[in-house]
């Protein structure tokens, strides 16, 4: 019966996490859902939780769970601030969304100390540097 089960690919979504400067002039970094088809996505849940290891001791993060009722085509949307605390963890985005009556869904995963000034690059999408998830 399992294999009787379709499940349809995720394209032209993906997640990154992007740096940009404060009011302050400190760095900043969020979590943002980037929908690169030429439709919607609805109903799109994203939930988000760290793990790993630290000198030793098992850490954790919460779960969060964020719900974007519509991604607009060819947008972006914020999903969460980050603190640069949790880079040395792994940090884990599960996205569900529905096209039409169609249900899709990814996890994306920036394992440990990927998140970091050697892999930034320049996410046109947002126009700002980042790391982008492929």
């Amino acid at each position: 019966m399992k294999r009787d089960i379709e499940i349809p690919e995720v394209q032209n979504v993906t997640i990154a996490i992007a740096r940009e400067k404060n009011i302050l002039n400190q760095d900043q970094w969020a979590v943002h859902l980037i929908n690169n088809n030429d439709f919607p996505l609805e109903n799109t849940l994203v939930a988000s939780k760290g793990y790993g290891e630290k000198e030793g001791e098992t850490q954790r993060t919460s779960t969060l769970r964020h719900f974007l009722e519509t991604v607009s085509p060819n947008s972006s949307a914020l999903v969460e601030p980050i603190d640069s605390q949790v880079f040395h963890l792994t940090n884990e985005y599960w996205v569900s969304y529905y096209v039409g009556p169609q249900i899709y869904d990814r996890k994306y995963v920036f394992v440990p100390d990927t998140i970091c000034e050697e892999n930034l690059i320049f996410i046109k999408e947002l126009e700002k540097e980042g790391v982008l998830h492929s």
